[in-house]
């Protein structure tokens, strides 16, 4: 297993450009599966689970191109569902990445049946299967579950119907959405999850000959059709690397301009960050962060501690609060991060009081985080990548280090940023990745 090895406390300069969004493109992918003509995907990034993903197609039967790089063509003309039975796919490939599980609402929606194993991902707490499952099932389908191995999905068809999710699940309403564009009559999803990524499914849906209304709402409309046709598709910046990138410029006081972030789609990241006393300049469709020795955490009106906490969009992504933690650790005041979503995504936090960060683990959910104001620096560690966000953070981290740092279980971190070492060194980062 390869590491990373990280000698921190320099001055970063420069400018990069974000990567495709992971998110959408674990969603854009799954949708080539509704149709047997081609589909064109540009701006894909060459990240650990989009090729896992990737890979699943292909396996399935699925046509690819790659016609540079990050630009591929799908077409799914003969798909050999029965490899979803094979033990190769359930051990390999289906419970290796979460967004996996995404392939069944296409699936189901164009064949009538689909076996999927208990997905993935990063284990940052629990992660509910019921919002997909409930969906289908309203949908018309039947469910054979045995518990914690597998699902398996089938109806002669589905029919439109409406739906109250009992929660804004992303990967749940993108599964939904895809089952019903084949449905037959209306289908309406109300407390939909809205984020730019779900728009942008919708957006490709309806380019192929969907009917979808209300896109950008929590409430989202879809007429089913009998069949979809081919398009072309090109997927948006990852807002959580802008996020990263952001996060890295202002812990090492470093001056970096990230380009072309489609700043209409950040919602309130930009402002969440200029909270934390972080300057950012928007440049065109640029953020440009200029180098800043200190940034100071703003209080609230009545002079109370600030709290940084997630939401469903156009709330705070969680995946952004491991970085938000990581930066107060040097910022000039106190900041309660409290992440409601997840239950085990604050615990990498003993990592970063080892490096000498002032933090107080108040529980599973919650963090205070006493910021050092530069005055006292994090110290190099030997460090454990546990899921992607707390890995680019522990990355982040060590990177403003003094000192030099191992972070292991990096294969973790590739999982969601493309090259990343790579494209560090050209900022001026001490980055090296070692057997």
């Amino acid at each position: 297993m390869a590491s990373f090895k990280i000698e921190g406390g320099n001055f970063l300069k420069g400018e990069i450009k974000p990567q495709g969004a992971k998110n959408e493109a674990l969603q854009v992918l799954c949708a080539v599966l509704l149709t047997s003509e081609k589909i064109r995907i540009k701006n894909i990034p060459e990240i650990g689970d989009v090729q896992c993903l990737i890979q699943i197609l292909k396996n399935l039967g699925v046509i690819i191109k790659k016609n540079n790089i990050g630009d591929y063509t799908f077409q799914a003309k003969e798909i050999y569902i029965e490899y979803l039975n094979t033990k190769k796919f359930f051990i390999e490939y289906g419970q290796s990445i979460r967004g996996s599980l995404m392939i069944a609402g296409p699936l189901l929606a164009r064949f009538g049946k689909v076996c999927m194993p208990i997905p993935g991902g990063d284990r940052i707490g629990r992660r509910r299967l019921d919002i997909h499952l409930r969906g289908f099932e309203s949908l018309g389908s039947q469910i054979v579950y045995k518990e914690n191995q597998y699902f398996y999905i089938y109806s002669k068809y589905l029919t439109g119907k409406y739906l109250l999710l009992e929660e804004a699940s992303v990967t749940g309403t993108a599964n939904i959405i895809m089952a019903a564009t084949l449905a037959k009559g209306k289908t309406t999803i109300y407390n939909a999850a809205c984020e730019p990524y779900i728009q942008q499914l919708c957006r490709l849906l309806n380019r192929m000959g969907s009917k979808i209304k209300g896109i950008g709402s929590n409430l989202i409309h879809i007429i089913g059709v009998t069949e979809l046709s081919g398009c072309t598709h090109t997927i948006l910046p990852d807002m959580v690397e802008i996020g990263s990138w952001i996060g890295l410029a202002a812990i090492t006081s470093s001056e970096i301009k990230i380009r072309n972030v489609s700043w209409k789609n950040l919602g309130i990241i930009p402002n969440t960050f200029k909270k934390m006393g972080i300057k950012l300049e928007k440049k065109n469709d640029d953020i440009y962060i200029p180098s800043q020795k200190y940034y100071r955490i703003k209080k609230l009106l009545n002079n109370a501690i600030l709290t940084i906490s997630d939401a469903p969009w156009p709330g705070l992504t969680p995946d952004l609060l491991s970085i938000l933690t990581v930066v107060a650790t040097q910022a000039k005041g106190s900041v309660l991060i409290h992440q409601k979503m997840f239950e085990s995504r604050l615990f990498f936090v003993d990592k970063l009081i080892e490096m000498g960060a002032q933090i107080i683990l108040c529980d599973p959910h919650r963090a205070t985080i006493i910021g050092l104001n530069h005055q006292s620096y994090l110290r190099g560690s030997i460090l454990n990548s546990p899921d992607i966000r707390a890995g680019i953070a522990l990355l982040i981290a060590a990177l403003s280090a003094k000192g030099t740092s191992i972070i292991k279980n990096i294969e973790q971190i590739d999982r969601g940023y493309e090259n990343i070492d790579q494209r560090l060194r050209i900022l001026g980062a001490k980055i090296s990745r070692i057997v």
